[in-house]
Parts: structure tokens; C-alpha cells; sequence
């Protein structure tokens, strides 16, 4: 297994550098965020454990450059701050798990372990789908640059189906997933909310974004 290690002290680098190799992982060392971009664009890796503060670009920006170019593997982010938003913060730009320094070294190999047997999948920050922009932490949702206001449930909704761009969702499944187990509202909610969506994303741009599979549920990203 490869792993890139983007860390700035050169003790600690050293060491768990040492401490991976002693397990059987082949280990590059990135100083700096730049150095780690380019790395990522070169190599393939299957897991990165990034230190939140570096030099120049911080673990934050490296991590958000990745998942824009399409780099998905696993992130392990280190910092020296237990700051909550910290964690939020990382978690949102792409990382998948957070180790708060000093750690113990046993607990960095069992979490990269778990991490790589997850392996890499995409999973953007922010999602894409034609000219509709959804970014979930900054709850903005833009189309042609324009931004779309949009509730609390239509939010999730369009989040929803644009995670799933291009697959058929049938209304349980959108339910299930957008509204609680325990809905005890309208039986056809999920179309009222599909037609809130249209009228705010559809209607004013002149351009279908959600299409209907009859008898089955509805898409977006795909013409049907």
C-alpha cells in the first residue's frame, strides 16, 4: 500500500514515516501543500495523511484541491487543534477522518486500515450537475451563477437526487431518504416538492434539470 504523508516538522515526519515503513507501506513525504498537489497529480495513492497546518497551502486547501481534480483517495487529516469547527471544516472540504495531535501511533495505523479498506470513492464537496451548482456546507445552491433560495427540504431534495445524478429514484426511495420514516403527511409529497424545485430551477432558466420516468420516480442529469 502507498501513502503520502504531507507533514512540515521534520521529526514527526521522520517518525511516521519510520513507523509506516516498520508495517510494510511505501511512504512519500510531502513538506508543503504545493509539493502534496503535485504529488497527488502524479502518483496514485491509496491513502493521504495531511497535516492541517503547513507552510503555504494549508491541509484545508490541499484536500479541496484534490477532490476538485478528482483525486479520491481516502484523507486522513492530523491536527494540532481540537477545535470542532476544525473538524467540521475538514470534513466538509472532502477528508474522510480526523486524528487530533499528539496520537498515539497504533491509532493512526488502525485508522489509515480502515480507511483503506474503504477505498477510494468519489464523494465531491460540492455537486455538479449540468449548470446547477449545490454546495451542502455553505447551503447555496446556484444555477448559470445565479443563486436559487431554496427551503430547508428542497435543499435536501435536490441533494438527494443530484448525489444520484443519472440513476432513476423511485418516490419510496426519495422518501426514505428526505423525509422521516414517520411522515405522516401528504401521500404525494414528493411530487409537490419535485414541482417547488422546477419552479425555482426549471422555469425561470428555461431548462429541464429533473426529468419523470412514469410509473417509476423522477432523475436529474440524465434526458429522458
Amino acid at each position: 500500500m502507498r501513502v503520502l504523508l504531507v507533514e512540515d516538522e521534520i521529526k514527526m515526519a521522520r517518525a511516521v514515516r519510520r513507523g509506516l515503513e516498520q508495517e510494510g507501506y511505501a511512504v512519500d513525504v510531502a513538506p508543503d501543500g504545493e509539493e502534496a498537489i503535485f504529488q497527488v497529480a502524479e502518483n496514485e495513492y491509496d491513502a493521504v495523511v495531511l497535516d492541517v497546518m503547513l507552510p503555504g497551502l494549508n491541509g484545508f486547501e490541499v484536500c479541496r484541491d484534490m477532490r476538485s481534480r478528482g483525486r479520491w483517495a481516502p484523507v486522513l487529516m492530523l491536527t494540532a487543534r481540537d477545535a470542532v469547527e476544525d473538524r467540521i471544516h475538514g470534513l466538509d472540504v472532502g477528508a474522510d477522518d480526523y486524528l487530533v495531535k499528539p496520537f498515539a501511533f497504533g491509532e493512526l495505523l488502525a485508522r489509515l486500515r480502515a480507511l483503506i479498506r474503504r477505498g477510494p470513492h468519489e464523494r465531491p464537496p460540492i455537486l455538479e450537475v449540468d449548470d446547477v451548482v449545490l454546495d451542502p456546507a455553505a447551503h447555496r445552491v446556484t444555477r448559470a451563477g445565479q443563486e436559487v433560495v431554496l427551503s430547508g427540504r428542497e435543499f435536501s431534495l435536490l441533494e438527494y437526487l443530484m448525489h444520484h445524478a443519472g440513476e432513476v429514484l423511485s418516490r419510496r426511495q426519495i422518501m426514505e431518504h428526505v423525509w422521516d420514516y414517520n411522515y405522516e403527511g401528504l401521500s404525494n409529497v414528493v411530487d409537490v416538492y419535485v414541482g417547488y424545485l422546477r419552479k425555482k430551477l426549471e422555469r425561470p432558466f428555461g431548462t429541464t434539470l429533473i426529468s419523470t420516468v412514469r410509473g417509476v420516480g423522477y432523475v436529474v442529469g440524465k434526458d429522458l
